[in-house]
């Protein structure tokens, strides 16, 4: 039986940047503290957390910023949760050696992302997949997000691979595809997890019976968004669907323009970090910032006069 690294709500976090363009150490701290607490909300913390994932801008970090966000976060956590560290790339020997840093610094599990560009055959994907998982003992989860990625992980390509690799333990589905979705829950090996990777499919997700959320819109709102996990989890469909829908808005804005420019803006209103997004992201557009930052309001208004 498989055994997945966290059941609940994680965020896909953000990589804070200074103003000279350099990893923001202190800013980190403070969001990961911000995910374990909750924030300020009543309710408990995040499940896990996800780190270098496509919202913490992971394609423009470099290989040495990467080991230092990695090695910080895991020694802030301090065993607190489980860290599960983004290695996949489009380039399998790369891969390799991000998964082997991520699992000396002691990465709980891999997120590893269909590649993107050279859009695999699925005996690609099993190769690729295969070599990761022969470097390394870490648990992988695989990532499934055709919009960045340019390919989709069908089910059955998914399926394949979680039967073939014993160390893959779940899915980050991000395709959208509900049809496809449920048949990977309904196929999938024992104990092997499926987590939603868009925050506003998760209610209908955890009814299809997946597993969790790695979420954008955690970032800001830790708390409200592991509970409707949670409440879903536990079969409190009347309790998830209310939070589900005090936090549609929110999570909607958060892809007004790409992720993870309006998170951030967000989070830069709430004093969390300041706003910067490498290139070739922008920040956002003044018009949408304020139609993001209204959006959010209700959950971070008391934050942000603080």
């Amino acid at each position: 039986m498989k055994q997945a690294p966290f059941r609940g709500a994680a965020p896909a976090l953000i990589t804070p940047f200074t103003a000279d363009n350099q990893v923001d150490e202190a800013a980190l701290r403070r969001v990961i503290d911000f995910q374990i607490s909750g924030g300020d909300s009543g309710f408990r913390g995040i499940d896990a957390l996800v780190v270098l994932g496509t919202t913490g801008e992971n394609p423009t970090v470099t290989p040495e910023e990467r080991q230092q966000i990695v090695e910080l976060a895991i020694e802030h956590v301090a065993g607190r949760i489980p860290v599960i560290v983004g290695t996949g790339t489009n380039n399998t020997a790369q891969s390799v050696d991000f998964s082997k840093q991520a699992a000396d610094a002691g990465a709980d599990a891999l997120l590893v992302v269909g590649p993107y560009y050279n859009k695999p055959t699925p005996d690609g994907l099993v190769g690729h997949v295969s070599a990761i998982a022969d470097a390394t003992d870490c648990p992988i989860v695989l990532y499934n997000v055709p919009g960045r990625t340019g390919s989709n992980l069908t089910a059955e390509t998914q399926l394949r691979v979680a039967e073939e690799i014993p160390s893959v333990v779940a899915t980050k589905e991000a395709s959208g595809d509900l049809n496809q979705i449920s048949d990977i829950i309904a196929h999938r090996p024992e104990g092997f997890a499926v987590y939603s990777g868009d925050d506003d499919l998760t209610l209908p997700m955890l009814a299809l019976g997946a597993d969790g959320l790695i979420s954008v819109c955690a970032n800001a709102i830790p708390g409200a968004t592991s509970e409707l996990v949670r409440r879903g989890l536990a079969g409190d469909y009347e309790g998830a669907r209310a939070l589900h829908y005090e936090l549609l808005d929110a999570m909607r804005a958060s892809f007004y323009e790409s992720n993870p420019g309006p998170i951030k803006a967000v989070m830069a209103e709430m004093g969390l970090i300041e706003p910067h997004v490498r290139l070739p992201l922008a920040p956002v557009a003044e018009a949408t910032r304020a139609r993001v930052l209204e959006a959010y309001a209700p959950h971070i208004g008391a934050l942000a006069r603080a």
